[in-house]
Formats: C-alpha cells, sequence, structure tokens
C-alpha cells in the first residue's frame, strides 16, 4: 500500500471510541473537592489502580518527576497530629515554590466565591475570621481522610517538574473519582514543606508540590453539599484562525 493511500487503518487504536469523551466529561463533573470522609479505608489493590492510572500521566520529555508517598492507617493519623501541630502553632515556613502573590481582578472574584460557598456550606457568618481560620486549620486534618499523598518533585525541573506533578495530581484524582473515592487537592499542606520534610525525611532536592487527601466521601455532610462554578469558554479559550 502506498504512503498516499487513504484506506482506513485497521489498528483498533485509531478508531475513536465516541462514548469516551462522555465518560471522561461525566468524571469532571462528578468530581469535587471532597471535604468530608468516612472512616473507612481504601483498600490497597483499589490505591494500586489509581496510582497506576495516574502513572500514564504525560510530562516534559518523559521526566516523570512526581512522587506520591501515600499515608493509611494510624500512619495518616500519626502524620495528621504532626502537621496540625506545626500549623496550629502560628507561622510558615519558607516554601519550595514561590506562593501566589496576589490574587486580582476575576481571579479573587473566584476565589471569594469559593471561600463564600465553603463558609456557607458550614455556617461561618461572613466576617468571621476566627471561624474562617479555624476552618482553615482543617486542612492540616487532611479533613479527617483515611489517606493522604504526598507529592514531590526534583529541584533541578524547576517550575516545568512542578508543572508536570500537577497534571499527575490531576490524574490522580480523576481515577479516585472513577473508582468512587472522593479526593481534594492542597496546596495548603505546602505552606509546611519543613515538617514535611523532616516527617519524610526527604533529600535537599525533593521539593513539596502539594498533597492530596482521599477517601470514600461522606456525601451527607453539608460541608460536600456545593460545587464550585467554571468560567465560561469566551474567558478562558481564544480561537485563532477557522
Amino acid at each position: 500500500m502506498s504512503a498516499t493511500s487513504t484506506k482506513p487503518s485497521s489498528n483498533p487504536a485509531s478508531k475513536q471510541d465516541a462514548g469516551a469523551i462522555d465518560v471522561l466529561e461525566a468524571l469532571l463533573a462528578a468530581r469535587y473537592s471532597c471535604r468530608a470522609y468516612k472512616s473507612d479505608q481504601v483498600p490497597r489493590s483499589v490505591i494500586e489502580r489509581i496510582v497506576t492510572t495516574a502513572q500514564r500521566t504525560a510530562s516534559w520529555c518523559n521526566s516523570q518527576p512526581w512522587h506520591a508517598t501515600i499515608f493509611s492507617g494510624a500512619e495518616t493519623d500519626r502524620f495528621r497530629t504532626a502537621m496540625y501541630t506545626a500549623a496550629s502553632s502560628g507561622g510558615d515556613a519558607p516554601t519550595d515554590f514561590p506562593w501566589p502573590r496576589e490574587y486580582r481582578d476575576v481571579y479573587l472574584q473566584r476565589r471569594r466565591e469559593s471561600g463564600f460557598q465553603l463558609y456557607d456550606a458550614v455556617g461561618i457568618p461572613k466576617g468571621d475570621r476566627a471561624a474562617g481560620a479555624k476552618q482553615a486549620l482543617e486542612n492540616f486534618k487532611f479533613f479527617g481522610a483515611p489517606h493522604v499523598a504526598i507529592i514531590t518533585t526534583t529541584e533541578p525541573l524547576g517550575v516545568y517538574g512542578a508543572v508536570d506533578c500537577g497534571a499527575y495530581v490531576a490524574n490522580f484524582m480523576l481515577a479516585a473519582q472513577a473508582l468512587g473515592v472522593g479526593s481534594i487537592a492542597q496546596a495548603a499542606l505546602a505552606r509546611r514543606p519543613d515538617v514535611i520534610r523532616e516527617y519524610l525525611k526527604l533529600p535537599a532536592d525533593r521539593l513539596v508540590v502539594c498533597g492530596i487527601s482521599f477517601g470514600y466521601p461522606a456525601h451527607d455532610v453539608p460541608i460536600n453539599s456545593y460545587r464550585t462554578s467554571r468560567a465560561p469558554l469566551s474567558e478562558a479559550v481564544t480561537f485563532v484562525g477557522e
């Protein structure tokens, strides 16, 4: 057959599955940041399937810079205590990556909308800073999740290693959703890289990107009742050409 032949390929991989995009859309629509969990442990076989799926994440030059340290059982509780104790003592340690300098314009609006939805769900009045600070500390209790993963990257890859880790985190959470496991990505945990580094005995060239708390969601808890909005395509996408 010539190189210019238009005969359809018999390779199954080249055939589009019309239902695949529907599955992906459904998973993305169903996934949310879960902040209340059942106490049940996720079986190791399910966790291994999640990370096996996430391991297919695309990365810069296939460098795969991510590493996930996953806590379960009593180890989660010990790590939870260490993180909460440090966070509740006040102050932050220098982060491994620069923290957002400022939220402006529409980004500030979106952040406020999400925050007000959270506060409304748990009954925190607007302006109650003490209650807001107490709720923020729930990050360091992993919102009661039975598992938490700490995601790190390698220092020489800089911000691009962190970008690859972001893609890994997204795929981890989608894989979890597909298996009925709730999750939440937590940049807040990266505020205490000092505790994480000491606890995990991380080498100097491993940088803390974020955490992912996960487990089976408690659907009947009010904090899991709201959903954040998404910007319209007109704000997020620019088309050039036909």
